[in-house]
């Protein structure tokens, strides 16, 4: 006997609804261990590392252009500047010019000691999963790192960490350091291999 209509939209709203309240918490590696294929295993959890990559706090620090982004909706940054010849500002405005070392609530402006843009060849901005995923394990377009390097970058560093703790009224990356370190971890060990057509 066929399934109604209404049986169905229930069945999506309640699959919507169990997605929202967990959609601040990123799954554990272990989660995927089900599928079978390992190259999909290492796919699926990349998707899964993906919430972050492509979360507005590490888009905004990923810019394609000379001008960094700002807010949940990567507007331009705001006064104008721009990235330098070394990511950190031009030289008559460099980024730890209105940038402390900690953010400051009283003015709502984000800092770190080391704020900065990635550099233009670790761009995601503009860029489909698959592309992104490929310019990571690249060495010429992620720093030069290994994929053990990739992985000590994004489990560790604290530029990196500051997704997690932006201050003021931004947006947390979901999950949290340590969670989104274990998916990459899992992705290396997998085979990292990249989603498809994404």
């Amino acid at each position: 006997m066929p399934r109604s209509k209404a049986w169905f939209a229930v069945s999506v709203l309640a699959s919507t609804a169990a997605s929202l309240s967990s959609a601040d918490d990123l799954r554990s590696p272990e989660s995927f261990s089900s599928t079978g294929n390992q190259a999909e295993r290492s796919r699926a959890i990349f998707i899964e590392a993906a919430r972050v990559l492509q979360h507005p706090r590490c888009l905004n620090c990923h810019p394609a252009a000379v001008r960094p982004t700002q807010g949940e909706d990567l507007h331009p940054h705001s006064p104008l500047v721009v990235r330098g010849i070394d990511d950190r500002g031009a030289t008559a405005l460099r980024c730890t010019t209105c940038h402390g070392a900690a953010n400051f609530a009283a003015s709502g402006v984000p800092g770190h000691p080391l704020w900065h843009m990635a550099p233009r060849e670790m761009a995601w901005q503009g860029k489909s999963l698959a592309q992104i995923c490929e310019q990571i394990r690249d060495p010429r377009h992620n720093g030069g790192r290994t994929l053990a390097q990739i992985h000590e970058h994004v489990a560790r560093d604290s530029l990196v960490g500051w997704a997690w703790r932006p201050g003021g009224s931004r947006e947390p990356a979901p999950g949290t350091q340590e969670e989104f370190g274990a998916l990459i971890a899992a992705w290396i060990e997998s085979g990292a291999v990249c989603p498809v057509g994404q």
